[in-house]
């Protein structure tokens, strides 16, 4: 008998990115304190798991929570964005810290941590976005790791963002010095641009073509060239929400070769293809890389099961339908992004649950990896005894329909409207706290912690 406990999670199948089997979990102050057969207590709260899953929460590496954008703010506060998160099965998110010009890394991150603090939901940390790569910011690459912050995110698009390849070589050169990891948007904008202006320039303003403005080989040939640079420099990359079957070739080549290449994917590239854009609701759908066509769709689940796509996060950065309207007649002031914080880890569960990968794999892709690629494991990302209690329990028996009315977060609509999943979180605990129950928020804005990150 334990007494030391304040949860304890009872006849439940435990699933880890490489191991599956039955077994007790007892939790005190935030910690998971035993992994048992039997474990007996009394006075605590006592969960039984019979028949259901029991999973670390996921990691969504990758949100952008009241960016400022297109003339707007993305719909999702902090609070929305984390509370939706927690309701989803997701217990910590990456945000992204953007350095202004002359600014510092470590200013970012504490401004960012001002807005943040009261009303973050989960665990939350950050990556750099760095726009003014000076030589006092490379400097600075080794105070933001000792901050907790050893990611920095370089865009290779968006006038007001990107960088030129000379800056993302002394990025990458700087990363291999301090222990950084670099991570990139990869597209080529000039293509964009001048494809972009062709298609206005005949009158062709439909959110179809906003496919047609960034295709396939517009980011294929950006990845090519940013792994390329890695290579050469035998610096780790990270490529984030990598969308096209033939850019994953080029991971997928890097890497049987030896080199630190990661590949991050999304739910919506895994799901639907650019024929949504067609859709009447077609600009629902915009965000970029926009989504492609069905071989990349495929390639993509592929490359999951080979272990070439390490992550799966969300490129959460949804807006509301009134703002996506503005682009109904010309695709190029449709603001960029979709939602996807609460429908990550059902929807790569419920394909766990239908045989598509094992449910190891989708805890590997949604959450082990993020934690061991970023920093943050063991205390995250699986598990285990000293482990931080992010636990998802999970019923593979469940029915669930994604509506509008059933989701927590602020946006006004979702592109996963009516999609059925096959098994659904029905509790998830964010260090041993209850934060979600059978469809209903139980968390509280401020309960979320920094957590520093440390890779090795």
């Amino acid at each position: 008998m334990s007494k030391n406990t304040d949860l304890v999670i009872k006849n439940g199948i435990i699933v880890t990115a490489s191991e599956s089997y039955k077994a007790d979990v007892a939790v005190k102050d935030g910690k998971i304190t035993m992994i048992s057969d039997g474990i007996e207590s009394e006075g605590d709260m006592i969960v039984d798991a019979a028949g259901k899953l029991v999973l670390p929460g996921a990691i969504d590496a990758h949100v952008h929570l009241e960016l400022p954008v297109s003339g707007t703010v993305s719909a999702d506060s902090y609070e929305a964005g984390t509370r939706a998160a927690a309701c989803g099965g997701t217990t910590m998110v990456f945000d992204f810290a953007t350095q202004e010009k002359g600014m510092g890394l470590v200013e970012a991150v504490r401004g960012r941590l001002k807005h943040v603090e009261p009303q973050a939901c989960i665990d939350y940390s950050f990556h750099v976005a760095i726009t003014d790569l000076t030589p006092e910011v490379l400097d600075e690459f080794k105070d933001s790791i000792e901050f907790g912050v050893p990611s920095f995110k370089l865009y290779m698009v968006y006038k007001d963002m990107m960088v030129d390849d000379g800056v993302i070589a002394d990025a990458l050169e700087r990363s291999k010095e301090t222990g950084a990891l670099i991570a990139v948007h990869a597209e080529n904008p000039y293509l964009i641009d001048r494809r972009t202006k062709k298609l206005l320039s005949q009158g062709k303003t439909a959110p179809w073509y906003h496919y047609e403005s960034r295709p396939e080989f517009v980011e294929v040939e950006a990845v090519r060239r940013v792994v390329y640079l890695a290579e050469t420099l035998a610096a780790p990359l990270y490529i984030v929400h990598l969308a096209s079957g033939e850019g994953l070739d080029a991971v997928t080549r890097a890497r049987d070769e030896g080199f630190e290449i990661y590949a991050e994917t999304c739910p919506q590239y895994l799901n639907f293809t650019n024929e949504v854009y067609r859709r009447d609701d077609g600009r629902y759908f915009v965000c970029s890389p926009s989504i492609k066509g069905e071989g990349s769709r495929k390639a993509l689940w592929e490359g999951i099961k080979r272990g070439d796509i390490s992550t799966i996060a969300t490129d959460h950065c949804p807006f509301q339908s009134y703002e996506k309207d503005w682009g109904i007649n010309d695709f190029t002031r449709i603001p960029n992004g979709c939602m996807g914080v609460e429908n990550m880890y059902p929807y790569m569960l419920s394909e766990a649950n239908k045989g598509r990968i094992s449910f190891n794999k989708a805890v590997e892709v949604c959450s082990f990896n993020a934690a061991k690629i970023f920093g943050c494991a063991p205390q995250k990302g699986t598990i285990a005894v000293g482990s931080d209690a992010d636990i998802v329990i999970y019923d593979p028996d469940k029915k669930f329909v994604v509506t509008k009315r059933n989701m927590h977060s602020d946006v006004d609509y979702t592109i996963w409207e009516n999609y059925e999943m096959t098994g659904y979180p029905i509790l998830t605990f964010s260090r041993g706290k209850l934060v979600f129950e059978e469809g209903k928020f139980t968390g509280k804005p401020g309960w979320g912690k920094f957590i520093k990150c440390f890779r090795r």
